[in-house]
């Protein structure tokens, strides 16, 4: 059994807090192991500085290396003076305060921000170098570009993944009858607030869609932002519906399409492309979470960096001095180049949803 260190972080941002580019002045602020990467002051919870202090939720500070939209981009999680693994660290299911629990007794669940809405560059947490930081997929020695398909720009939700997950590659699922993708399961947060890139937000699941991506298994849970002012409105798939006409028919469509540009085939579903409720999303999450326990818990040859500094019983648990060596040997972090135009080309594509149509008129 796996058990966790548990750090109350004694001070926290409001939920509109953005981040600065350098350390914000507040003694949350990481003390930089390495002096040459960027600190960010990010949050989580809701933000009243004003609970006792063993009430305070915890929180969680980004730092920045290389270069944005380059290959030697990394951004890094830290927790207090300790630098931590979104993958393996930050708790999956946790209260309305932000602190780790046992099992989602209120529904709510951490997510890590990936990809904030309305952008497409392609960043995810790496699953295979130490304390898995967020970085930009790269494709032929470039950084890689979601294309915006018409009607869509970018992302069309706060994309990212859920912590403690793992969708197992040797794992044939029951619905899909494919294997996972082997990697942390994929949210799409659907709340007002644009996130910012390594946020940790406490999120609630509505349901779950069953992409089937190039013959393997990758779920999309459906889930929005416990602050969000729909939040208490949206509490089953059907609810997304009622309050937000048309918005499950686009996010279906968008994971259709988007890789049609680059010459790819529309992706499939499993469900023919129906969103199934909460149930299935918690069962699922409860089926990967036990995947990635299985994974840390003890030593294997798989091939995904497992280094964490918080699960005590982990073969992998590395001291904070030994993450903040992690930290060090990157480069130092450089001002943001323009990237090239092209990544905001919309792309017009034929789907098949068209040609039936047209069949069938």
């Amino acid at each position: 059994m796996l058990r966790t260190v548990t750090r109350r972080i004694l001070f926290s941002f409001s939920h509109s807090q953005a981040p600065h580019k350098r350390c914000l002045s507040s003694p949350l602020c990481f003390n930089n192991p390495s002096g040459i990467g960027r600190v960010s002051g990010m949050h989580s919870g809701s933000g009243d500085n004003n609970l006792p202090t063993d009430k305070i939720m915890p929180g969680f500070q980004v730092q920045e290396f290389g270069g944005l939209h380059h290959d030697d981009y990394r951004l890094f999680l830290t927790s207090g003076n300790v630098p931590v693994s979104p993958f393996h660290d930050v708790p999956l299911y946790v209260d309305d305060k932000g602190f780790a629990v046992d099992r989602p007794g209120k529904g709510i669940y951490n997510m890590v921000v990936e990809i904030p809405r309305w952008t497409n560059a392609k960043m995810e947490v790496n699953t295979k170098e130490p304390l898995n930081p967020i970085k930009q997929d790269v494709k032929k020695g470039k950084a890689r570009f979601v294309c915006n398909v018409f009607p869509h720009k970018g992302y069309i939700w706060n994309y990212g993944a859920f912590p403690q997950t793992w969708e197992d590659p040797a794992f044939v699922d029951a619905d899909t009858q494919c294997k996972g993708d082997g990697d942390p399961v994929d949210v799409c947060e659907i709340g007002h607030r644009v996130a910012n890139r390594g946020e940790v937000l406490q999120v609630k699941v509505l349901g779950i869609i069953a992409l089937i991506d190039e013959g393997e298994t990758d779920w999309k849970v459906i889930a929005i932002n416990i602050h969000d002012p729909l939040a208490d409105k949206l509490n089953e798939i059907e609810d997304v519906e009622k309050y937000m006409p048309g918005f499950m028919k686009e996010t279906v469509d968008w994971f259709r399409c988007y890789k049609i540009p680059d010459g790819k085939p529309e992706n499939n579903f499993a469900f023919n492309g129906q969103a199934k409720g909460k149930a299935k999303a918690v069962e699922v999450l409860e089926e990967c979470h036990d995947h990635w326990k299985h994974l840390v818990e003890q030593k294997n040859d798989r091939g995904y960096a497992c280094a964490n500094t918080t699960l005590k019983t982990s073969p992998y648990v590395i001291s904070s001095s030994d993450a903040a060596a992690i930290l060090s040997k990157q480069p130092k972090y450089r001002k943001t180049e323009p990237v090239d135009p092209s990544v905001d080309t919309w792309h017009y594509v034929k789907r098949s949803s068209d040609e039936a149509t047209a069949n069938s008129v």
